[in-house]
């Protein structure tokens, strides 16, 4: 069955009735839970600098992980003279190099991505608050006072 993306963005976020089709994962509809509904957005930039750090371990562990694996197959050749075995394990080796240096590639640019979110989004955030330091709420102020 293909989905068309009219029909997929219907499932996601169009009305179902009165309920949204989408909600956060922070909010409940349960009386009395206290789930949501603070009227605050929360933000922290450290699940993508945290995410980044993943990123990066995983592309060192594939690189080096690529490297042990191409020594451990040095000297095999040689000592594998006339075996039909050879090529192949010579054709696994470089598949597994591919790979390898696949996902290194693909984790540096993940990195690279993440911690451009972390950045942009914490900047935007610094600014939006700088920006609302000027609004008047209703009822905060006096609470100051």
């Amino acid at each position: 069955m293909v989905v068309t993306y009219s029909e997929r963005w219907q499932e996601l976020f169009g009305p179902t009735g009165d309920e949204p089709a989408m909600r956060l994962a922070s909010t409940s509809d349960e009386p009395g839970t206290d789930a949501g509904g603070t009227g605050r957005l929360k933000y922290s930039k450290s699940p993508w600098t945290s995410a980044s750090g993943t990123a990066d371990a995983l592309r060192t562990r594939a690189e080096t992980s690529r490297s042990v694996l191409g020594r451990g197959h040095e000297g095999v050749t040689a000592g594998a003279v006339g075996l039909g075995s050879a090529a192949a394990l010579k054709g696994v080796l470089t598949s597994w190099e591919e790979r390898l240096r696949a996902v290194r590639d693909e984790c540096d640019q993940l990195k690279g991505n993440l911690l451009a979110v972390a950045k942009e989004t914490g900047e935007s955030e610094i600014a939006v608050k700088s920006s609302l330091k000027g609004v008047h709420v209703p009822g905060e102020a006096d609470e100051k006072r």
